[in-house]
This record gives structure tokens, sequence and C-alpha cells, in this order.
């Protein structure tokens, strides 16, 4: 059932009359438990726990089957990752507006406006996501050129596998939407069911379609992007279904008339622009930091990306707590219920602390043959392992810095987040590689001392703004003081 959600503690409570700082208030309402919140937190994390991780063991799978082929093949991949998230800025922006939207709507007892929220994001969706994709198809070469491929074999590999992304960006795109939305109203067990197929698709084909198996012609890198593809097209037609089923919280009517709803519109693009520029942001300093990475050579960048790869598996645990903190938090905003959102957000970290924790243990103790799955050159693997000690070191503060970050996000705080980024990952990441690759010569690890760099310094700018309390205080157009 699309949108189906079950019981919250935050149902058996009454309704608030304003919304007020309540950062210090440290019991909670009456008939309210620990226990009862963490129920809540771990019902919605849980399935995005799952869906996001096995996403991204597909993707590690993609990588570890097509560094088979050789490092030139992981280099030509990893060329394609920055441009591919840059073209879904927009649309993965504005989809932090639609989830904060529906989740202040359904806390707020207005399915109404929950359900045509669904019609503005995906109209909205749909638009960007074709000039994305025209855009990003006839420039794919030049995109990845600029990435700073250094030789024509990872050139021409990496323009092919953009390409194929690209065609398939408009499904991928409106897939983005529907999960964030149903997200917003708590419904993460329907995106997993769908993701979890997509992935399974992916695995198959890859196994079809990069090595020529069943009769299938060897198709190598392509291969790759075409499973990916096809996999996010089953993906689409599964999630589409199920939010046009009747009887979910959520429904979209594929033949009602489209019209512009302003004040939705207006709402969607308040939070979400911010959003966008957050990420246009990232993109750029990431893009920047790439570069710099990209110039100590193939090997060196097939290792980072690698690890980057595997970073991106721990990113899992502060995503997947990061859903539930913002679409609870977002609920209790619209029900005007400070005091709960406060207390499902300092849950939602201190659960999402603990699984950091054992992630950390187990880069530490299985670093080097969890590098071996990718590539077998030794000094690959001698690089990849000595980094993953730097992964572990900042899991728990990773961790935080994106459940607080959805805190934030849930309660449409998106500027801050922003600033956030603009100063760590725009500035301080990119300077600090410079200084470190080429004025120290510290290669690699020199790379990956200003990712860390970064990251402690955005976990403690985001957790200044959580504890300062001020995100409860943010309204929506049209929404009551």
């Amino acid at each position: 059932m699309a949108g189906g959600t079950a019981q919250l503690a935050l149902d058996r409570v009454e309704a608030g009359e304003n919304l007020e700082i309540t950062k210090t208030r440290k019991t909670l309402p009456e008939g309210i438990t620990r226990g009862m919140l963490m129920k809540d937190v771990l019902r919605i994390a849980g399935p995005s726990f799952v869906e996001l991780t096995l996403t991204q063991l597909t993707s590690m799978a993609d990588l570890m089957m097509v560094g088979q082929l050789g490092a030139w093949a992981i280099t030509s991949v990893g060329l394609t990752t920055q441009p591919k998230f840059l073209m879904m800025t927009m649309f993965m922006a504005m989809n932090v507006g639609a989830t904060a939207l529906v989740a202040r709507y359904k806390g707020a007892e207005q399915p109404g406006k929950a359900n045509e929220t669904v019609r503005q994001a995906l109209m909205l969706t749909l638009i960007m996501s074709i000039a994305a994709s025209l855009a990003g198809f006839f420039f794919s070469e030049t995109m990845v050129r600029f990435m700073g491929a250094t030789d024509e074999l990872s050139l021409v590999n990496g323009t092919i596998y953009l390409q194929i992304q690209m065609a398939g960006f408009v499904l991928m795109a409106l897939t983005t939407t529907i999960t964030a939305l149903l997200r917003g109203v708590g419904d993460s067990k329907t995106a997993m069911k769908y993701n979890v197929t997509a992935n399974v698709v992916n695995i198959v084909l890859n196994w079809i379609l990069i090595y020529g198996n069943l009769g299938f012609p060897k198709m190598g890198v392509a291969g790759a992007s075409l499973a990916t593809v096809i996999g996010q097209t089953a993906a689409f037609l599964m999630a589409a279904w199920a939010l046009m089923k009747k009887g979910g919280y959520l429904e979209f009517h594929l033949l009602e008339k489209y019209h512009i709803d302003k004040e939705i519109l207006g709402n969607i693009f308040a939070i979400g622009l911010p959003a966008m520029v957050e990420q246009l942001f990232m993109r750029f300093g990431v893009i920047l930091y790439s570069k710099t990475v990209a110039s100590l050579g193939t090997v060196a960048f097939a290792t980072h990306n690698i690890c980057m790869n595997i970073q991106a598996l721990s990113f899992m645990i502060g995503q997947g707590f990061a859903v539930s903190s913002t679409s609870l938090v977002g609920q209790s905003l619209g029900k005007k219920r400070t005091d709960m959102a406060h207390h499902y957000g300092k849950v939602s970290q201190q659960i999402g602390i603990g699984f950091s924790l054992i992630l950390a243990l187990i880069f530490f103790v299985i670093g080097g043959p969890i590098v071996a799955l990718y590539s077998n050159e030794a000094e690959v693997i001698e690089q990849g392992t000595r980094i993953l000690m730097f992964l572990a070191l900042i899991q728990p503060f990773q961790a935080t810095q994106f459940i607080l970050a959805g805190v934030l996000r849930g309660a449409g705080d998106t500027k801050t987040t922003a600033v956030v980024i603009f100063v760590t990952t725009l500035i301080v990441r990119p300077l600090l590689a410079i200084l470190t690759v080429y004025e120290l010569k510290w290669g690699l690890y020199g790379a990956w001392i200003a990712l860390v760099a970064d990251q402690l310094l955005r976990t403690l700018l985001i957790w200044l703004r959580y504890r300062s309390g001020k995100w409860q205080l943010m309204k929506l157009r049209g929404e009551q003081a």
C-alpha cells in the first residue's frame, strides 16, 4: 500500500498550539516512552537502511565486476560519477522540499494537500530531468574529459557509460521522487521492495552483459551501464504502480488534469532551492577535489574510487536514519509538537552512532580483504587498506552529521546545510587537497586527510545548528504559527 503507515508514538499525543524551541525539555510527554520512539525510528529507518545498503552494494558489485577488466575500467566509471550527480542536483534538491512538505501535511492531517504535493513534485521532476538528460547526453564526452581523463581508453569508455546513464535518466529521476514522497509519510517499505528488485536485475544483467554470458555480446563498461538502466526501469514501473494503486495515504491519478498550485510549488522551492545550492556547492567542491586526485595517475585514482565507493556504503547508516529523522521531525512540526521533534532527532542520532561504531570496527579489522574484492593489484590494495583506517575514524561523526542534517531538512531548514557545505566541501576540502597533494607531496593520503577534515568540520557545524533549536521554528507558506 503506497504511503501506508503504522501508528506512531506521535499519534498518541495531542496537537500543539504553536512552534517553540524545546531543546532543554528532557522529559517525554505523558504516555510516551523511549522504547516507543526507538520503535518508530527503526520502523522507518530499517527498510531505508536495507534499501540504501543493497543499492550501494549493487554499485560496489558494479565496480568490482568492471574492475576485472582492469584499472582503466574503474577509472572510466569513476570519471562519470560526479557529472551524473551534477545532473541529479536539480530534482534531488526539489525532493528535499517534497519530503518535508508531505511530512508536514501528514502531521497536520491534511491528506489532500499531501496528495497535491505528489502531483506538483512529479511534474517538476519530469520537466527538470528531461532537460538534464538531454544536456548530459550531448555533453558526456566534454564532462568526462573535464573530469581528468588521462588516456583515450578511459575517455571513450567513460563517455559511453555516461551516455547510456543519461538515456535512462528520466525514469530514474521519477523513481527517486516517488521514493522521497513515500519516505515523507513514513513509508520506507514500498521503496525498499522496488529498489531491491532493481538491484537484483542489475546484478544479473551485469554478469550477462559485461562478460558476454548466455550468448550475449561482451559489452564491458557499456554493459554495466545498460544493466543499471534496465534495473532502474524495473524500479520505476513498480514505484508508479504502487503510487497509482487505491487505498494508500498517497495516491496518484494519471488522468487527473494537472494544474499549478502556487502555494505548494512555492513551499517546494522555498525548501528545495537552498538544498539545490547546497548540492551544487557539494558537486563543484567534489569535482575540484576529484580533479586533484585524478592528477596523481590512473592507479591512484582507481584506488581513490574504490575507497570512495566503500565510503558511500558507510553513508548508508547515516542516510538510513536521516530518512526517519526527516519524516518524524516533519510530521512532529506539522502537528506543532516541537518536543516530539526534538526527541525523535535525539533518538535517531544515538541509534545511528551505535551502528556506525560497528562499521568502524569492520574497516579496521578487514579493510584489506574488502579492497582486494575490487582489484588484485598490490599497490591498490596497500593504499586502499590504509585509507579505510581514515574512514573508520570518522564513522560516528559522519553518522551524526547525516542524521542531524536530516532533522534540519525535515524542519525545512535547508539554508543552514547549504552554508555548511559551502564552507566545508567547496572551500576547505579542495584547498586542503591542493595543499597536501601539490605542496606537501603527501599523495593520495593527503587527499584523504582533506576529506577527513571536511567531514569533521561539517559535523561540528551541523551539530551546533541542531543544538540551537532554531530549526524548530521553521514554518511553511500558508501555515499558521
